[in-house]
């Protein structure tokens, strides 16, 4: 599990935009230590998503398809709770 939760964390932080660095790598630094493998084995089909779409889903301007709509890890996303401020 701790290889996953690394490549995962590489994934999170390494997107091509800071913007989506910060909400999906924040996203998992914040939620990651929480989640059992069932989390995790979707948090790797989201982050295999295009990055706008991750953050409409964050935002609430857009919804996830229906395999990745989990309602108590898209209701955390929507906090940004885990978004550094400067």
């Amino acid at each position: 599990m701790q290889d996953r939760l690394k490549r995962l964390k590489f994934r999170a932080w390494h997107r091509g935009t800071r913007e989506a660095d910060y909400m999906i790598g924040g996203f998992f630094d914040r939620y990651a230590g929480e989640w059992g493998e069932e989390d995790v084995a979707w948090y790797e089909l989201v982050v295999e998503e295009d990055d706008v779409d991750i953050m409409a889903w964050a935002l609430g301007t857009g919804y996830p398809p229906a395999h990745l709509d989990k309602p108590e890890l898209i209701a955390a996303m929507r906090r940004l709770d885990y978004i550094p401020l400067p």
